[in-house]
């Protein structure tokens, strides 16, 4: 496998509450700040081993309010709704990145099996 490149710019859009991430080849990605905070990193929302993964909801308003250098491997990033604890390696980036579709596809059938639950009981 090759390796991760390293993101080369991120911009944050407020406005349109999406992080920019820039590669050395000249690609780019729109990231959501929704899609970043649900699928963030933290023990929080990946819990601590297969199967313990939270559903986060409600984040479609979320936004990132500051971006800050892990090292020289990772950010973290501060949402707006408080949580931080999210190291996002030039890895995870970069799998949210090339696999946006797939995972917001399977986080919109996850949401949709909750709803239904949640309504059916």
């Amino acid at each position: 496998m090759s390796e991760v490149p390293r993101p080369t710019e991120l911009r944050l859009h407020q406005k349109s509450r999406e992080l920019e991430v820039a590669y050395p080849d000249g690609t780019r990605f729109r990231l959501p700040c929704e899609y970043l905070r649900v699928f963030s990193p933290s023990a929080e929302v990946r819990g601590h081993g297969p199967g313990q993964e939270t559903l986060v909801t409600g984040k479609e308003e979320v936004n990132i309010v500051r971006i800050e250098p892990v090292g020289q491997y990772a950010v973290k990033l501060v949402f707006d709704d408080g949580h931080d604890t999210g190291i996002y390696s030039w890895e995870t980036l970069w799998e949210l990145a090339r696999n946006r579709e797939r995972y917001w596809q399977a986080y919109q059938e996850r949401l949709a099996r909750a709803r239904a639950t949640e309504g059916g009981a």
